[in-house]
């Protein structure tokens, strides 16, 4: 192992997991001095009864009454500030998040808006603009994919001029992650498979790209042998809690990696490719894995290589050349898209035009791929991948993500 010269590891989050961790939150809220949290979450999480699940956990020892369940898709500019309102009325103390990422990002957004006392969330955006800690925040994450319960960053929509701002600071960390298997038990098979290697993209690209380090590369490793491990079995049997709670954790590992050492060309296409199109993100990331590895073999093969043996076990890994063990990875995970496709009769998508819109429509038409490549062109992403990419580099992969073949190593770059 060669270490970098200098990085930086930051995960101040503390993480409470296990079949009954909802249980601990009162003792957690009190530690802080809170007793009236704000519940965010969305109609989804609370029509499935997880609402419930946590009101029934925390055993009359805090309010729960105070439920905000209207957090869209898409995180909203207009929402924040309306639950922030909301905190305000009825003096609340602390928050607590439940849900994946748009909830996460909201609640991170509100803990801004209340704890600076701001009327313009925008203007703390981007990087820096934070200087001290913020309200209590605990997150309790209902699907296995995101990490944002252990992220340092929102994402948040101002629907009114069609922007998407980035916020950044280890302050927006909420002081409590709370993985709880019963959480995650109500996820259907695809968006189990889907949010899963949402968790395994972030676990692979923050073992190879530029700002790796030996603490986030441990984190990594450990994420992908739990999802390897477990990920076909739970989606094709939602029940298994011990199998739900592996998934919440190696999604909190991946999470804490891909904060400490960023992520690179498949978040890159992926982001443009969501904004343009409206593909789930984590649909995006099962696409976009495998060709990810193949465009940057030449840069981190054996990076690349060393992530079988979490992958495939120690047999597997001694019988294989170390030669062909970047591309045994390549094909790991493609054959890991097939089972999950398998599994979810279909539902999985295995490339962009196997995607499929509500109305049974192709969501990613061949024509959208140029306006796709120049978006990413954009997205900060590529700053840590290991080759440099421009439009025609990412139109190359869009094409044969949307075909479902393998990249033409002919024309990939040598450098």
């Amino acid at each position: 192992m060669v270490l970098p010269d200098y990085y930086e590891f930051c995960c101040r989050v503390k993480i409470v997991a296990g079949h009954d961790a909802l249980e601990r939150i009162p003792d957690l809220l009190a530690d802080r001095g809170a007793h009236k949290p704000l519940i965010i979450t969305d109609k989804g999480v609370a029509g499935a009864g997880l609402i419930d699940v946590l009101s029934g956990a925390l055993q009359n020892r805090v309010s729960a009454d105070l439920i905000a369940d209207n957090v869209p898709p898409d995180s909203d500019l207009r929402i924040v500030h309306q639950l922030a309102g909301l905190y305000r009325d009825h003096a609340c103390d602390a928050i607590i998040a439940v849900g994946g990422g748009s909830v996460m990002d909201t609640a991170k957004g509100v803990n801004i808006v209340v704890s600076e006392n701001a009327t313009d969330l925008m203007a703390f955006s981007g990087a820096g603009a934070l200087k001290r800690r913020l309200k209590p925040l605990f997150a309790v994450p209902t699907t296995a994919g995101t990490g944002s319960e252990v992220t340092l960053v929102a994402v948040i929509k101002d629907h009114d001029k069609h922007l998407k701002m980035l916020f950044t600071s280890y302050f927006l960390l909420p002081d409590v992650s709370v993985l709880d298997s019963r959480m995650t038990m109500t996820m259907p098979p695809f968006i189990t498979a889907m949010t899963g290697m949402d968790a395994m993209s972030h676990a692979v690209e923050a073992y190879y790209c530029l700002q790796k380090n030996p603490l986030s590369d441990a984190h990594a490793l450990a994420a992908v042998r739990l999802i390897c491990r477990h990920l076909p079995q739970v989606t094709q049997n939602p029940a298994d809690k011990d199998g739900r709670l592996a998934m919440a954790v190696a999604a909190c590992l991946a999470g804490i990696s891909f904060s400490n050492s960023m992520v690179g060309l498949v978040h890159n296409l992926g982001h443009a490719a969501g904004a343009v199109c409206g593909v789930p993100h984590g649909m995006c990331m099962a696409i976009l894995l495998p060709y990810g590895l193949e465009y940057n073999l030449h840069k981190r093969e054996e990076t690349m290589g060393e992530l079988l043996l979490p992958m495939a076990g120690g047999e597997v890994f001694t019988a294989t050349p170390k030669e062909q063990r970047a591309q045994k990875v390549v094909s790991l995970i493609r054959q890991m898209n097939q089972d999950l496709n398998a599994i979810t009769a279909g539902r999985h998508a295995r490339c962009f035009q196997e995607v499929m819109g509500r109305d049974g429509k192709p969501s990613v038409p061949r024509e959208a791929l140029p306006r796709i490549a120049e978006a990413a062109l954009l997205d900060g992403a590529s700053i840590y991948n290991p080759e440099d990419t421009d439009y025609e580099d990412n139109l190359m992969v869009l094409e044969a993500a949307w075909e479902g073949k393998p990249l033409d190593r002919d024309k990939l770059k040598k450098g």
